[in-house]
């Protein structure tokens, strides 16, 4: 039997948005189960997101530290950011993040994995891309503030993060999976069995 997610929707009888924030929002929706009864689902509506596991030519990760006010932690993460341009293709998102947040450009993009954050909870879809052929942008550095005014950069070796993931040391979602990601496919069939960086993303989140 093959291991595949397949799409489902669940009749609904009644949906509401008790909460609208600047970029995502609350839905309530009441869902028909299996056996006829109606339950109530509250979930976060999101507009998706991009992550990027840029990996330069010495196979060291750049990981940015940033401040993240709902888990009080500085956490190491990889680039990232909302595809809140709506139609905006998820490749060209990734590439204007990574050259906001890091002022760096790539040459070879692949998608590494895609994911769902919290399907229990929140719509969210994330594609995390792999990007190699590192370079420094052109022209002014992205004018930065708020949190990431604060942010620190670095670039670690693939088996740091591995290992510090592991040990229970890094916890941001984008990081860990594309951390484990690019290990497993290094130790299987390499980069190039990868997806293209345009392959389809059937798994993006519907609009809020």
């Amino acid at each position: 039997m093959a291991i595949k997610d397949t799409p489902e929707e669940w009749p609904i009888t009644a949906t509401a948005t008790p909460f609208r924030g600047n970029k995502t929002s609350v839905r309530t929706d009441d869902v028909v189960m299996p056996d006829g009864s109606v339950a109530r689902r509250d979930y976060q509506v999101h507009p998706g997101s991009v992550a990027i596991l840029a990996l330069d030519e010495s196979d060291r990760v750049l990981v940015l530290r940033q401040y993240r006010h709902p888990v009080r932690q500085k956490l190491w993460e990889i680039p990232a950011g909302l595809l809140d341009v709506p139609g905006e293709n998820p490749l060209h998102a990734a590439q204007r993040e990574l050259y906001e947040e890091a002022h760096v450009k790539a040459e070879d993009w692949r998608v590494l994995v895609d994911v769902y954050t919290t399907p229990g909870g929140c719509d969210e879809s994330v594609r995390i891309f792999l990007a190699r052929d590192l370079s420094e942008a052109q022209g002014a550095r992205f004018d930065v503030s708020e949190e990431e005014a604060d942010m620190e950069q670095a670039r670690v070796p693939l088996p740091e993060l591995v290992r510090g993931v592991l040990a229970g040391e890094l916890h941001n979602n984008a990081l860990v999976v594309g951390t484990l990601a690019l290990t497993a496919a290094l130790a299987g069939d390499g980069v190039a069995a990868l997806r293209p960086a345009d392959a389809a993303w059937p798994a993006r989140p519907f609009e809020a």
